[in-house]
């Protein structure tokens, strides 16, 4: 397993583009976005469980019943949501694209991220369609750009690895900020992959991973109503197709994992407003359900998240959320340690603070990366969750996100 360049054009027989077509007032923010595969790929996707969904899930979902798409196209800047003709539009954003394209309007998967309730205007997507094709190629980060929206950072990944003796590439570019929180989908992620894989396979496989990583990240408890996860397996790297378990099935999941929990941290580590990347890390849990229930309520604590913006080792906050999360557990056996590059410092043992040092404490915590430690000692169970600080930038961005 090896880390390499190139995102979502890694793999072979992709590429992708990304311009301003005008649905965004700032013209200098892409807005726009495709990913393209020379040869018709496998597509497995996830979506969010919110009960209002944008009209794009719709309309994707029914494009790739079969298990199959040849591309992506996502616009930034309305999210197509609870409009009378959401339907309308999605279907149209597909029909232009196949038509520039030349290939069936129902192989494309269809995204978008924005402002909710507003309408959409197809008129920029359909006069920017043909530059937005027109520039496919090696541009994964003009991709990633076009799929931004409260983002501050680009997000993309690309790992290789073997199958069979066949040099495989996985690569993504992910979307997410705001209205981010546990129960899939809770952002916008493309991955591309040149691994010879059945349809079937790849949604076991994406499925699987999605309870570990994208599951486990909370920015500020909102469940998005638009967003998903999407893989494309085009099979040019020529190994031998993967359609059950085994050794081949095992390696695909470890470089799909490898890829998605690089964007489970990007995401977490540029929440709105956010200073620092969160990791809440359980260990010794009873079983699996309680290590993820602890690790979630800890990540999504409102005041846990406020201490960590201001440094302040309230180990008390944590001992709460693991309290009223649900979750069985023995409070009296609790640990929990906070740790970062400058250190670990334990602040609770058995369910009881201990002493400790406020100065260096506030050293560990003032790094933009933090774990929080939790043993539950308990069983043989763990889980990791991401999150990040609560900050006031956070309610200045969304004070004002529509106007």
């Amino acid at each position: 397993m090896k880390i390499i360049n190139g995102g979502v054009c890694a793999a072979k027989g992709f590429s992708a583009n990304g311009i301003h077509c005008g649905i965004r007032k700032n013209k200098q923010k892409r807005d726009l976005a495709l990913i393209y595969t020379e040869k018709k790929a496998a597509t497995a996707a996830v979506y969010t469980t919110n009960l209002v969904k944008g009209a794009p899930l719709t309309v994707t979902k029914n494009n790739i019943s079969d298990g199959y798409a040849s591309a992506i196209i996502c616009n930034s800047g309305n999210a197509n949501t609870c409009n009378a003709n959401g339907i309308e539009i999605a279907e149209q954003m597909c029909e232009l694209l196949g038509n520039e394209l030349n290939i069936p309007k129902n192989d494309i998967v269809v995204a978008s991220t924005g402002v909710i309730g507003q309408p959409l205007d197809i008129e920029p997507i359909k006069n920017g369609i043909p530059e937005l094709v027109g520039g496919l190629g090696d541009n994964s980060l003009l991709a990633a750009e076009g799929i931004m929206t409260t983002d501050t950072k680009v997000k993309e990944i690309a790992v290789e690895f073997n199958i069979g003796g066949k040099l495989c590439k996985i690569g993504g570019i992910a979307k997410g900020s705001g209205m981010i929180h546990p129960n899939m989908a809770t952002m916008l992620v493309f991955i591309t992959t040149d691994c010879a894989i059945s349809p079937e396979m790849l949604q076991q496989a994406l499925s699987t991973d999605i309870q570990n990583t994208f599951n486990m990240v909370s920015v500020d408890g909102d469940t998005s109503t638009n967003d998903m996860v999407t893989v494309l397996a085009n099979g040019m790297a020529e190994n031998e197709e993967i359609t059950a378990d085994g050794e081949g099935f095992n390696t695909f999941m470890e470089a799909l994992n490898t890829v998605t929990v690089y964007l489970c941290r990007c995401i977490a580590g540029d929440g709105e407003g956010a200073t620092k990347l969160l990791e809440c890390k359980v260990t010794g849990a009873e079983s699996d359900n309680i290590a993820k229930t602890v690790a979630k309520s800890v990540i999504c604590s409102s005041l846990t998240k406020a201490a960590m913006f201001g440094a302040d080792a309230n180990w008390g906050r944590v001992l709460c959320a693991i309290g009223y999360s649900g979750a069985k557990v023995d409070v009296t056996k609790i640990d929990v340690s906070f740790k970062s590059d400058k250190g670990e410092i334990p602040v609770c043992k058995n369910g009881a603070g201990v002493e400790f040092s406020e100065e260096i404490a506030k050293e560990i915590l003032l790094q933009d990366e933090i774990e929080i430690l939790v043993n539950l000692n308990s069983g043989d169970y763990s889980s990791t969750a991401w999150g990040c600080d609560l900050t006031y930038d956070y309610v200045k961005i969304n004070g004002d996100y529509r106007t």
